[in-house]
């Protein structure tokens, strides 16, 4: 159960190296949380990160999970939420792509895709009944402000995150009032080795970051969660800025 601040005894992280995952996971464990679940591909980054989970204290168990094949995630996730309450699930694997290859490649663009979307939509579908099951526990989704408005820039992965996000805040109306609690994250540039490489953006920000956001959102039960919060503004303008007008920007 989560302890009165509302913070996790036990994590189940899907997409178990995820650098922002990991902050947050590190984060929650100062704090109160002693049992996590790492969910990804079999690999030596995944006993990696756990081992130094570990090394925080942590009892930490790793799961072979793939985000495209959902046929196996009713199966894999059950078996965690089998040893016993899971009290939240992060949700944060996804695929960045490459878009100028991925427009000329179009099996690129749907592995984006079905990363994004497809597999979050399954597994979170899973992982909300099992909450809901249990009765009590939080679903955090890691969205993207990409997905607020797609740009000529990253239009493939913007859609992507925004179907997600849309799937998310969906699935927070259909759960309220059962006592599980769903929260979408929406950083902006996030400086990981995903974006290593590319033009940083204006307001970027670091795993450790968004995991201090993810903590407060907890507290507060929010239901959104901007990093940093002057995204919030920032997109709002761009959300409602004429096509023709935001065709030209710079971004």
């Amino acid at each position: 159960m989560k302890d009165a601040f509302g913070l996790p005894q036990s994590l189940l992280v899907l997409g178990g190296t995820s650098e922002i995952a990991l902050a947050t996971a590190r984060r929650l464990i100062a704090r109160r949380t002693r049992t996590v679940w790492l969910a990804g591909r079999p690999s030596p980054a995944l006993e990696e990160a756990a081992g130094r989970l570990r090394g925080l204290g942590a009892d930490v168990h790793t799961v072979a999970f793939d985000a495209l094949d959902p046929s196996s995630h009713e199966a894999v996730l059950g078996k965690v939420f089998a040893e016993g309450d899971i009290d939240m699930v992060l949700l944060a694997f996804g695929l960045l792509g490459d878009q100028a290859r991925d427009e000329r490649d179009p099996e690129a663009a749907v592995r984006v895709a079905q990363t994004n979307y497809t597999g979050a939509v399954s597994a979170g579908l899973v992982c909300a009944r099992s909450l809901q099951s249990q009765g009590h526990g939080s679903l955090v989704v890691m969205s993207s402000v990409a997905g607020e408005r797609a740009r000529r820039a990253n239009f493939i992965y913007g859609s992507s995150k925004a179907g997600l996000d849309a799937f998310a805040q969906g699935l927070g109306d259909a759960l309220h009032g059962t006592g599980v609690h769903v929260m979408v994250v929406r950083p902006g540039f996030v400086r990981t080795r995903m974006t290593a490489g590319l033009p940083e953006a204006p307001l970027a920000t670091t795993p450790e970051a968004v995991a201090t956001a993810v903590e407060l959102g907890l507290r507060r039960r929010s239901e959104t969660v901007w990093v940093p919060g002057a995204l919030r503004v920032v997109m709002s303008a761009l959300r409602h800025m004429p096509r023709g007008v935001f065709r030209r920007l710079p971004i």
